[in-house]
């Protein structure tokens, strides 16, 4: 359900309608109430329920009225902020970015820098992500403002609903969306407030030509088109339809018609032309005649005529020259023949000639005439002749005469007799000047090749017809240290070759040598590779030193100077194991030479000091210091305090198999191991004894008396002293002083506090005499006795009372013999 907001805009009152004037059914509750404010032909639309992103905004738009509002001018921004109600979220527009650009989606148009109307300081698109645009509708600040916001958040959808009719403009232009209205952009060719006017175009008028116009708008108006046509003979000059373009103007000027023309003849060749023109030169109609020259006949139509086609009748003539027999050149002459015309023709002229070596008897030259006959007598050719040959002295001679005996082109070949040469030319030629070509032959004896004694050889000839000719011999030898390889002797044959091969001398070689093992060669060869006086130098590579000669020659018997060298490894002092540890070697090239390494380690319990491996060296020396094993050494032990400690080292103090024994003082006992050893991980055995003191009985204050002790060594232990008093009346009954011994036990039973019975026996002393005396001390007897028994009742009582610990049966409890003693 929708509701309507009233306006007034541009003269025009607006209702405002009720709530129920729109219902959208099931698309209405999928996306809220619809509101609308219809303005004439073109509407405005949003709605009340919902907020919506962008895109849903747009397909809103899109399914219920045309798309997102598209903003046009500031009259139409004042006009949506004045009617719009207030919405805290405000609106979306159709204005997206695409591309980095600003665009009206509607339209796909890019927004223009005049048509902007950013609040300020927008766009910012913040974080790169607000690309849709929000229109602020009475906003307190920048109202009808826009602001870049980001796609996903929800607003109201403001849509427009487009106005333009589906046949607006008389169908003769564009429907353009205006507020409250439209107008037309009419089509070219067509003007007015609906496009209902159509241009007009200048009526036609051909001359000459006939004219077929079609006018679908009105005569000679937009669009109207005319064809033109002209009569038989006659063609159109300008274009064959016109039309009447939206300018007022014909597409092309009006065409006019011509006389069809033929192409323009022209008199034959040696011929004339005569015509007559009807409707213009060589134009429909116009007739020529044809006529030739003496000496010349006329080939094809005497007269042709222009038909409407643009061809001329009949064949195009020609004067053809009248012709003479043709004539060819006579046997081993030629003919060359310039032809004014057609060969052979009227004013042809021929020359005659004759082939080189041949001269010509008759006319020399022939023209044809009018009549078709040739001027002069047939001529013939005769070949030229030399002079006679005669064979060469111990030779031969053989001819061939093709025109006649040594005549033009006779050739005669000379030869000569098995082991001479010719000199000269072996064939001559007569030629076309009555001379043989070539000079004089003559038959010398066959030459050989010039030879040459070998390198490091020699070379003895004998000649019988002249130097390294036919007959000649040659023997070869070599020097010293060099053999011979080819023929010995060689001879001159009739064919000027040589028997035999060519020799050579090659230094005799020596056995190839090789570089030692670890060592190197280098050699100059002077005449081959390892043969004689070839020189061979021997080294070893480094570490290596040579053994036997260090240079070596071959000699010319084949064998090498002095002995093979070998190289031999360099070695180094021997190496022994360090004490208490390991001696690991690889021997490369010997025992401790070269490039022999020996790896070191130490036993266990000892770690190695110096170089773990030493290497041999090519100086013959080690690399790295000697290294030694050396006890891994554990911390100082200290004497515990009131105690000893008793240590024996094997390998060094505190070192790895020492041994610690720990003893105490008297009157202390050990706590911990007795024994402590130092191990290969440089920890000792066990934990850190100490000594404590050994403890006594604790000792209580007793009954109607004072205890004081001190400790030395802790409360109650050995050497603690304890000190007993009792209170006044009473009598200490045991030892004063009692002393912790070292074997636990205190020295005396502590005392009891009993009472004082002194002052009644003085008392009863002073008052007694005589017999009176005598009964008094039988009743003080009596009394003594009877106090003493008392006494000893509780005996037992005190007794375990000063010595709890006498039912234990302990060994430091005194007897009751010592305690008897003490009362």
């Amino acid at each position: 359900m929708g509701t309507a907001a009233g306006l007034q805009s541009a003269g025009r009152t607006w209702a405002l309608g009720a709530r129920g004037i729109c219902y959208l059914g099931i698309a209405a509750i999928a996306w809220g109430t619809v509101i609308r404010v219809e303005v004439g032909a073109w509407t405005y639309h949003y709605s009340d329920q919902g907020d919506y992103m962008w895109e849903q905004a747009r397909n809103y738009c899109q399914t219920f009225f045309t798309d997102l509002v598209a903003i046009q001018n500031k009259q139409e921004i004042e006009y949506l902020n004045k009617s719009l109600p207030f919405h805290g979220r405000y609106y979306w527009i159709g204005i997206r970015k695409l591309g980095g650009i600003w665009t009206w989606v509607g339209t796909r148009k890019a927004l223009t820098k005049e048509a902007e109307n950013w609040a300020a300081g927008e766009p910012n698109n913040r974080r790169s992500n607000q690309d849709c645009v929000e229109i602020y509708i009475k906003r307190q600040q920048e109202s009808g403002k826009w602001n870049d916001e980001p796609c996903s958040r929800k607003k109201k959808a403001l849509c427009y609903q487009a106005s333009c009719q589906p046949l607006p403009c008389s169908q003769r232009g564009e429907c353009v969306e205006t507020i409250g209205s439209y107008r037309c952009e009419c089509y070219p060719g067509f003007h007015g407030p609906e496009c209902e006017h159509v241009v007009q175009c200048a009526e036609l008028e051909p001359k000459g030509a006939r004219m077929n116009c079609s006018h679908p708008f009105g005569d000679f108006s937009y669009n109207s088109t005319c064809a033109f046509r002209c009569q038989e003979g006659f063609e159109q000059r300008g274009a064959g339809t016109l039309r009447c373009l939206a300018s007022q103007q014909w597409s092309a000027e009006t065409p006019t018609c011509t006389a069809i023309t033929c192409p323009v003849l022209r008199a034959p060749e040696w011929g004339e032309l005569n015509c007559s023109h009807l409707h213009g030169d060589f134009a429909f109609r116009s007739t020529c005649a044809f006529s030739c020259q003496t000496g010349f006949v006329l080939k094809g139509s005497e007269t042709r005529e222009c038909t409407a086609t643009g061809t001329w009748t009949g064949d195009a003539p020609r004067c053809e020259a009248i012709t003479c027999p043709v004539l060819s050149a006579p046997d081993r002459g030629d003919l060359n023949c310039s032809h004014l015309y057609v060969d052979f023709t009227f004013g042809s002229m021929c020359v005659f000639s004759c082939q080189m070596g041949f001269v010509l008897t008759g006319s020399e030259t022939r023209e044809c005439t009018a009549t078709g006959t040739w001027t002069g007598d047939a001529p013939s050719c005769e070949a030229i002749t030399c002079p006679v040959l005669s064979a060469p002295d111990r030779g031969d001679l053989n001819c061939s005469h093709l025109h006649g005996v040594f005549a033009f082109s006779s050739t005669c070949a000379f030869s000569c007799q098995m082991g001479f040469a010719l000199m000269g030319s072996e064939t001559r030629e007569c030629t076309a000047t009555g001379t043989w070509t070539g000079d004089v032959s003559r038959c010398e004896a066959t030459t050989c090749p010039v030879l040459r004694a070998p390198d490091w050889g020699d070379l003895n000839c004998s000649h019988l017809h002249g130097d390294f000719t036919f007959g000649s011999t040659c023997a070869f030898s070599c020097q010293k240290g060099f053999v011979l390889t080819g023929s010995e002797t060689r001879k001159c044959t009739a064919t000027g070759t040589w028997t035999g091969d060519a020799p050579s001398c090659e230094a005799i070689t020596c056995p190839v040598l090789s570089a030692p093992n670890w060592g190197e060669l280098n050699c100059s060869h002077l005449h081959g590779d390892f043969a004689f006086r070839s020189t061979c130098a021997f080294s070893c590579q480094t570490g290596f030193v040579l053994k036997g000669s260090e240079t070596r020659e071959c000699t010319a018997t084949g064998t090498w100077t002095g002995d093979a060298p070998r190289c031999e490894a360099i070695t180094c002092p021997v190496l022994s194991a360090p004490d208490w540890g390991d001696l690991n070697c690889s021997h490369l090239h010997g025992v401790f030479a070269f490039s022999s390494t020996c790896a070191f380690s130490c036993q266990t319990g000892f770690v190695l000091t110096g170089s773990e491996t030493r290497e041999c060296t090519a100086t013959g020396t080690w690399t790295g210091d000697f290294p030694r094993c050396e006890a891994i050494t554990c911390s100082a032990l200290a004497t515990p305090k009131m105690g000893h400690a008793a240590c024996s080292h094997l390998h060094g103090d505190f070192a790895f198999g020492s041994t610690c024994a720990f003893s105490c003082q008297t009157g202390f006992v050990l706590m911990g191991p007795e024994t402590r050893e130092c191990m290969a991980t440089g920890t000792w055995t066990g934990h850190a004894p100490h000594c404590e003191a050994v403890s006594c009985p604790v000792l209580a204050t007793p009954s109607k008396g004072q205890l004081s002790c001190s400790h030395e060594h802790g409360n109650f232990t050995y050497n603690s002293t304890c000190a007993f008093s009792c209170e006044e009346g009473f009598v200490r009954m045991g030892a004063e002083v009692l002393w912790c011994a070292a074997t636990g036990n205190w020295t005396r039973h502590p005392p009891v506090c009993a009472e004082d019975a002194a002052p009644f026996l003085k008392q009863v002393l002073a008052y007694s005499s005589g017999t009176a005396l005598a009964v008094a001390g039988i009743v003080l007897s009596g009394t003594l006795i009877a106090l003493l028994a008392k006494r000893l009742s509780n005996r037992e009582e005190k007794k375990k009372l000063l010595n709890p610990t006498s039912d234990l049966g302990s060994p430091g409890i005194f007897t009751n013999a010592a305690y008897d003693a003490n009362l």
